[in-house]
């Protein structure tokens, strides 16, 4: 998909996109860049992924840097935040991408740990780095944006809720954040074809994505779902700081 920035459009901007390395964290900081913004790319554990898109920026004339943090070590995150400060001299925006929750062997409390609690400490943390007037835009799915509404699939259900905790504590922040000129942004989608999520769901619940797919009638894929991502940091914050994409019937708002 073409880039929806303008060429050189964020000339002059830092911006930070947790889990970065791939999928639609990767598109993102992709077209951050290439628009000109000086970018930071996150990676918990995928260095050489990081790595290599880093390579492709500056490749082309950019600027970039990979700093890997787990994101519920709030030691770590303070390290990122301090790499991106020492580097660029702050941030213009955040994209607040990384998640998780399906993973095996993480603990009954680590979807909570990371979707909510992760969340709330990374956009404290960020304060100090963020300038005023900087853009911070939190990256959900309808499945936890609608979980008090509608019902998700079993397998879902921890991370739907705990992302919805977390997106409704990163809410409770916007008076702050305001304070300080500060847009806030959710943007929530339908089911992304080619995601982790997506395939893991697929995996537990074979089906279940062509079934959403011919419900909604089609789902964005990576590049197209990221597209939406980065517009939403430029574009005015919407009055109920939410940006929905994709599909929402089935959905009880």
């Amino acid at each position: 998909m073409t880039n929806p920035l303008a060429p050189g459009s964020l000339l002059g901007k830092r911006a930070l996109v947790t889990g970065s390395s791939r999928g639609i964290g990767a598109e993102t900081v992709g077209y951050l860049a290439t628009a000109g913004a000086s970018v930071v790319v996150n990676f918990r554990n995928k260095e050489a992924r990081a790595q290599k898109i880093v390579n492709a920026i500056t490749a082309e004339g950019g600027q970039a840097i990979a700093v890997g943090a787990d994101l519920t070590d709030s030691a770590s995150v303070e390290a990122m935040f301090e790499q991106a400060k020492t580097t660029f001299g702050g941030l213009d925006i955040l994209i607040m991408n990384a998640s998780g929750g399906m993973e095996s062997g993480m603990g009954e409390d680590y979807a909570m740990k990371l979707n909510r609690d992760a969340q709330v400490n990374l956009l404290t943390a960020a304060l100090d780095v963020l300038v005023d007037g900087a853009r911070v835009v939190f990256v959900t799915s309808h499945q936890a944006h609608f979980i008090h509404t509608t019902p998700t699939m079993h397998e879902y259900l921890p991370v739907a809720l705990s992302k919805r905790a977390g997106e409704d504590a990163l809410r409770a922040m916007i008076p702050l954040l305001e304070a300080r000129g500060i847009g806030f942004t959710v943007v929530s989608g339908d089911m992304i074809e080619g995601t982790i999520t997506a395939t893991l769901l697929e995996r537990a619940n074979p089906g279940s994505i062509s079934a959403r797919k011919e419900s909604a009638g089609r789902l964005y894929n990576v590049s197209e779902f990221a597209a939406e991502v980065v517009l939403a940091a430029v574009e005015p914050v919407p009055t109920d700081n939410t940006r929905l994409v994709g599909d929402v019937s089935g959905f009880v708002q």
